[in-house]
């Protein structure tokens, strides 16, 4: 059910999105004048290595203008859509990591091991609630894991696409109630 749910689900955004993403790589190529994709090799479902598709936003390690707008928008993201039709990702899960952020969270013992269970995901718990710090981030992975079904993927692409739309910060207070969230 969810990998029908990841198919069906990344045709209709690849078809509504379609053309902001002709757009998109038309500015990438016309005026910041380099690759429209950036192409990184990540851990995927029990430790299978593939590469991510991302918009290119930095250049020299800085943002560009355009970037900046497309990471703020979530509009870099879309070629993972790509990802999630391959196999290699689902919409939703837990973020998909670089062998170096392995390392750097020492994530490769066996008590991490639950997470390689399943497919990272475009989206995931852990990047709805801010999960910055490495041991927030494996609470939310090890519950999105040991709790995932289709309806709350359903729920969590819904409070994304909110996110995207009027901002990470706004969208945490509605759902959270507090003032001081970031």
């Amino acid at each position: 059910m969810k990998r029908l749910f990841d198919i069906l689900f990344s045709l209709i955004a690849l078809a509504v999105f379609f053309l902001p993403a002709i757009i998109i790589a038309a500015i990438l190529l016309l005026k910041e004048r380099h690759a429209v994709f950036f192409l990184q090799q990540r851990t995927g479902r029990n430790k299978k290595t593939f590469r991510i598709f991302k918009f290119r936003t930095m250049t020299r390690q800085v943002p560009t203008a355009t970037g900046r707008l497309l990471r703020k928008t979530g509009l870099d993201e879309l070629p993972q859509f790509i990802n999630v039709l391959k196999g290699d990702m689902s919409i939703v899960g837990p973020r998909a990591l670089t062998p170096e952020d392995i390392e750097r969270l020492r994530w490769h013992d066996t008590y991490h091991a639950l997470r390689w269970q399943v497919k990272p995901g475009i989206t995931g718990y852990a990047q709805l609630y801010g999960g910055q710090h490495r041991k927030t981030s494996w609470f939310w992975d090890r519950y999105y894991i040991r709790n995932h079904n289709v309806v709350a993927d359903a729920g969590v692409v819904v409070v994304s696409f909110l996110m995207n739309v009027f901002g990470k910060t706004r969208v945490r207070r509605i759902l959270f109630q507090k003032n001081n969230l970031k």
